[in-house]
Protein backbone atom coordinates (compact mmCIF):
# COMPACT_ATOMS: atom_id res chain seq x y z
CA UNK A 1 0.00 0.00 0.00
CA UNK A 2 2.88 2.45 0.95
CA UNK A 3 4.60 1.72 -2.24
CA UNK A 4 1.78 1.94 -4.38
CA UNK A 5 1.13 5.56 -2.80
CA UNK A 6 4.56 6.78 -3.42
CA UNK A 7 4.45 5.54 -6.81
CA UNK A 8 0.99 7.57 -7.36
CA UNK A 9 2.56 10.61 -5.35
CA UNK A 10 5.27 10.51 -7.98
CA UNK A 11 3.48 10.40 -11.00
CA UNK A 12 0.94 12.82 -9.35
CA UNK A 13 4.30 15.14 -8.71
CA UNK A 14 5.82 14.61 -12.26
CA UNK A 15 2.67 15.16 -14.47
CA UNK A 16 1.61 18.32 -12.35
CA UNK A 17 5.68 19.96 -12.88
CA UNK A 18 5.14 19.02 -16.26
CA UNK A 19 2.39 20.76 -16.95
CA UNK A 20 3.66 23.77 -14.95
CA UNK A 21 6.51 23.82 -16.71
CA UNK A 22 4.84 23.65 -19.82
CA UNK A 23 2.13 26.27 -19.28
CA UNK A 24 5.21 28.43 -17.80
CA UNK A 25 7.09 28.17 -21.30
CA UNK A 26 3.34 29.09 -23.44
CA UNK A 27 3.12 31.80 -21.41
CA UNK A 28 6.28 33.35 -22.11
CA UNK A 29 5.86 36.41 -25.03
CA UNK A 30 6.95 35.37 -28.38
CA UNK A 31 10.09 37.89 -28.98
CA UNK A 32 10.92 38.56 -32.19
CA UNK A 33 14.99 39.82 -32.68
CA UNK A 34 15.30 43.63 -31.87
CA UNK A 35 15.52 46.40 -34.20
CA UNK A 36 19.09 46.64 -33.47
CA UNK A 37 20.00 42.79 -34.93
CA UNK A 38 18.12 44.13 -38.04
CA UNK A 39 20.89 47.19 -38.61
CA UNK A 40 19.68 47.27 -42.48
CA UNK A 41 16.31 48.58 -41.92
CA UNK A 42 17.03 52.35 -40.53
CA UNK A 43 19.87 52.65 -43.13
CA UNK A 44 17.34 51.50 -45.60
CA UNK A 45 14.51 53.84 -44.93
CA UNK A 46 17.06 57.02 -44.73
CA UNK A 47 18.91 56.04 -48.16
CA UNK A 48 15.05 55.51 -49.88
CA UNK A 49 13.81 58.92 -48.24
CA UNK A 50 16.67 60.82 -49.32
CA UNK A 51 16.79 59.17 -52.99
CA UNK A 52 13.00 60.10 -53.15
CA UNK A 53 13.62 64.00 -51.75
CA UNK A 54 16.40 64.59 -54.16
CA UNK A 55 14.65 63.19 -57.23
CA UNK A 56 11.10 63.53 -56.85
CA UNK A 57 10.83 67.40 -56.85
CA UNK A 58 12.64 68.18 -59.74
CA UNK A 59 9.53 66.07 -61.95
CA UNK A 60 6.95 67.19 -60.15
CA UNK A 61 7.98 71.08 -61.60
CA UNK A 62 6.40 68.68 -65.22
CA UNK A 63 9.75 70.50 -66.80
CA UNK A 64 11.70 68.47 -68.88
CA UNK A 65 14.41 70.81 -69.15
CA UNK A 66 15.20 69.40 -65.55
CA UNK A 67 15.01 66.02 -66.39
CA UNK A 68 17.95 63.24 -65.14
CA UNK A 69 17.07 61.54 -68.03
CA UNK A 70 17.90 62.19 -71.53
CA UNK A 71 15.20 62.93 -73.31
CA UNK A 72 15.00 60.31 -76.68
CA UNK A 73 12.51 62.87 -78.91
CA UNK A 74 9.49 60.65 -78.00
CA UNK A 75 7.05 62.93 -77.05
CA UNK A 76 5.15 60.54 -74.51
CA UNK A 77 8.59 59.38 -72.96
CA UNK A 78 8.67 62.62 -70.46
CA UNK A 79 5.17 62.03 -69.30
CA UNK A 80 5.47 58.29 -68.99
CA UNK A 81 9.03 59.49 -66.79
CA UNK A 82 7.07 61.84 -64.66
CA UNK A 83 4.45 59.10 -63.95
CA UNK A 84 6.87 56.19 -63.06
CA UNK A 85 9.12 59.08 -60.84
CA UNK A 86 5.71 59.42 -59.02
CA UNK A 87 4.60 56.03 -58.38
CA UNK A 88 7.62 54.52 -57.76
CA UNK A 89 8.33 57.21 -55.28
CA UNK A 90 5.55 55.51 -53.59
CA UNK A 91 6.28 52.04 -53.78
CA UNK A 92 9.80 52.27 -52.30
CA UNK A 93 8.56 54.48 -49.21
CA UNK A 94 6.22 51.79 -48.79
CA UNK A 95 8.14 49.09 -49.34
CA UNK A 96 10.08 50.10 -46.20
CA UNK A 97 7.24 49.73 -44.11
CA UNK A 98 6.81 46.39 -45.36
CA UNK A 99 9.63 44.51 -44.90
CA UNK A 100 10.33 45.92 -41.76
CA UNK A 101 9.60 42.26 -39.18
CA UNK A 102 8.37 44.37 -36.34
CA UNK A 103 6.20 46.08 -37.33
CA UNK A 104 4.46 43.63 -39.61
CA UNK A 105 3.70 41.81 -36.43
CA UNK A 106 2.59 44.60 -34.60
CA UNK A 107 0.57 46.43 -36.85
CA UNK A 108 -0.77 43.62 -39.25
CA UNK A 109 -4.01 45.53 -40.26
CA UNK A 110 -1.31 48.79 -41.56
CA UNK A 111 0.47 46.12 -43.42
CA UNK A 112 -2.26 45.07 -45.46
CA UNK A 113 -3.84 48.65 -46.33
CA UNK A 114 0.39 49.90 -47.20
CA UNK A 115 0.41 46.51 -48.94
CA UNK A 116 -2.08 47.04 -51.10
CA UNK A 117 -1.07 50.89 -51.76
CA UNK A 118 2.21 49.20 -52.56
CA UNK A 119 0.63 47.12 -55.39
CA UNK A 120 -2.17 49.28 -56.96
CA UNK A 121 -0.43 52.56 -56.44
CA UNK A 122 3.27 51.87 -56.49
CA UNK A 123 4.13 49.21 -58.74
CA UNK A 124 1.38 48.67 -60.83
CA UNK A 125 1.31 51.86 -62.84
CA UNK A 126 4.69 52.49 -62.31
CA UNK A 127 5.40 48.93 -63.95
CA UNK A 128 3.36 49.91 -66.46
CA UNK A 129 4.88 53.16 -67.30
CA UNK A 130 8.55 50.96 -66.90
CA UNK A 131 7.40 49.27 -70.23
CA UNK A 132 6.68 52.36 -72.40
CA UNK A 133 9.77 54.13 -71.33
CA UNK A 134 11.97 50.81 -71.77
CA UNK A 135 10.35 50.58 -75.80
CA UNK A 136 11.51 54.30 -75.73
CA UNK A 137 14.90 54.43 -73.84
CA UNK A 138 17.56 56.46 -75.73
CA UNK A 139 20.37 53.73 -74.22
CA UNK A 140 20.37 51.65 -77.51
CA UNK A 141 18.99 48.24 -77.37
CA UNK A 142 21.00 46.77 -74.67
CA UNK A 143 19.35 48.83 -72.26
CA UNK A 144 15.87 48.75 -73.96
CA UNK A 145 15.89 44.99 -73.30
CA UNK A 146 16.82 45.29 -70.09
CA UNK A 147 14.30 47.84 -68.99
CA UNK A 148 11.17 46.13 -70.51
CA UNK A 149 12.31 42.57 -68.94
CA UNK A 150 12.85 44.64 -65.69
CA UNK A 151 9.51 45.70 -65.83
CA UNK A 152 7.82 42.23 -66.54
CA UNK A 153 10.42 40.71 -63.47
CA UNK A 154 8.67 43.40 -60.98
CA UNK A 155 5.32 43.38 -62.73
CA UNK A 156 5.10 39.96 -62.58
CA UNK A 157 6.63 39.45 -58.89
CA UNK A 158 4.55 41.85 -57.56
CA UNK A 159 1.09 40.44 -58.78
CA UNK A 160 2.21 36.87 -57.40
CA UNK A 161 2.90 37.98 -54.42
CA UNK A 162 -0.81 39.99 -53.97
CA UNK A 163 -2.26 36.77 -55.29
CA UNK A 164 -0.48 34.36 -53.13
CA UNK A 165 -1.50 37.00 -49.73
CA UNK A 166 -5.11 37.32 -51.39
CA UNK A 167 -5.45 33.36 -51.09
CA UNK A 168 -3.27 33.22 -47.84
CA UNK A 169 -0.40 31.47 -48.78
CA UNK A 170 1.94 33.45 -46.91
CA UNK A 171 5.16 32.02 -47.34
CA UNK A 172 4.33 32.48 -50.66
CA UNK A 173 3.47 35.98 -50.67
CA UNK A 174 6.88 36.36 -48.30
CA UNK A 175 8.91 34.96 -51.07
CA UNK A 176 7.54 37.01 -54.14
CA UNK A 177 7.61 40.48 -52.16
CA UNK A 178 10.67 40.10 -51.14
CA UNK A 179 12.05 39.82 -55.17
CA UNK A 180 9.71 42.48 -55.75
CA UNK A 181 11.25 44.68 -53.16
CA UNK A 182 14.54 44.04 -54.40
CA UNK A 183 13.54 45.25 -57.53
CA UNK A 184 11.73 48.02 -56.37
CA UNK A 185 14.59 49.53 -54.84
CA UNK A 186 17.64 48.13 -57.06
CA UNK A 187 17.32 52.00 -59.09
CA UNK A 188 19.28 53.27 -56.32
CA UNK A 189 21.76 51.00 -57.06
CA UNK A 190 22.04 52.51 -60.91
CA UNK A 191 23.73 55.71 -58.94
CA UNK A 192 26.56 53.62 -58.09
CA UNK A 193 26.70 51.05 -61.04
CA UNK A 194 26.86 54.28 -63.56
CA UNK A 195 30.05 55.57 -61.82
CA UNK A 196 31.73 52.86 -61.32
CA UNK A 197 31.05 51.68 -64.90
CA UNK A 198 31.67 55.09 -66.06
CA UNK A 199 35.41 55.01 -64.84
CA UNK A 200 36.29 51.92 -65.93
CA UNK A 201 34.76 52.21 -69.65
CA UNK A 202 36.58 55.86 -69.51
CA UNK A 203 39.72 54.95 -70.46
CA UNK A 204 38.43 53.28 -73.46
CA UNK A 205 36.58 56.25 -75.35
CA UNK A 206 39.08 56.80 -78.02
CA UNK A 207 40.08 53.16 -78.74
CA UNK A 208 37.00 51.13 -78.27
CA UNK A 209 34.37 53.37 -78.66
CA UNK A 210 36.34 55.55 -81.24
CA UNK A 211 35.82 59.11 -79.31
CA UNK A 212 31.91 58.48 -79.97
CA UNK A 213 29.83 60.04 -76.99
CA UNK A 214 26.80 57.98 -78.13
CA UNK A 215 28.37 54.60 -78.10
CA UNK A 216 30.18 55.08 -75.11
CA UNK A 217 26.62 56.60 -73.20
CA UNK A 218 25.11 53.24 -74.75
CA UNK A 219 27.80 51.11 -73.49
CA UNK A 220 27.60 52.43 -69.81
CA UNK A 221 23.70 52.93 -70.25
CA UNK A 222 23.06 48.88 -71.39
CA UNK A 223 25.70 47.85 -68.97
CA UNK A 224 24.40 49.58 -65.66
CA UNK A 225 20.76 48.88 -66.64
CA UNK A 226 21.46 45.12 -66.29
CA UNK A 227 23.92 45.41 -63.30
CA UNK A 228 21.36 47.65 -61.37
CA UNK A 229 18.60 45.02 -61.14
CA UNK A 230 20.24 41.82 -61.79
CA UNK A 231 22.75 41.63 -58.49
CA UNK A 232 19.66 42.87 -56.00
CA UNK A 233 17.94 40.11 -57.43
CA UNK A 234 20.29 37.61 -57.02
CA UNK A 235 20.83 38.53 -53.63
CA UNK A 236 17.38 38.71 -52.43
CA UNK A 237 17.57 35.11 -53.74
CA UNK A 238 20.51 33.48 -52.14
CA UNK A 239 18.34 35.31 -49.10
CA UNK A 240 15.77 33.39 -49.54
CA UNK A 241 17.43 30.28 -50.27
CA UNK A 242 19.86 30.47 -47.50
CA UNK A 243 20.14 27.52 -45.35
CA UNK A 244 17.23 25.92 -46.86
CA UNK A 245 19.45 22.80 -47.64
CA UNK A 246 20.02 22.41 -43.54
CA UNK A 247 16.44 22.76 -42.65
CA UNK A 248 13.95 20.12 -42.86
CA UNK A 249 11.48 20.86 -45.81
CA UNK A 250 8.13 22.66 -45.19
CA UNK A 251 5.38 23.00 -47.62
CA UNK A 252 5.22 26.61 -48.85
CA UNK A 253 1.43 26.19 -47.86
CA UNK A 254 1.79 25.04 -44.27
CA UNK A 255 4.09 27.71 -42.79
CA UNK A 256 2.29 29.71 -40.30
CA UNK A 257 0.93 33.72 -41.35
CA UNK A 258 3.39 34.79 -39.09
CA UNK A 259 6.10 34.03 -41.62
CA UNK A 260 5.08 37.40 -43.55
Amino acid sequence: MCVRTLDSYRRFVTTDDTISEAHRHRSRPATGPRWWRRPWILPLAAVAVLFVAISLPRYLTFDPDLSRVQQPGVAVHYPFLVAHVIFGSIAMLTCCIQVWPRFRRKYPAVHRYAGRIYVVAGVLPAGAAALVLGATTPFGPVAMASNLLLAVIWLGCTLQGFRAARQRRYADHRRWMIRSFALTVSIITNRVWGVLVGIALAPQLDTTFRGSEELFGQAVGGTVAWLGWTVPLLIAQWWLERGSSNGPAVMPGREASGAR
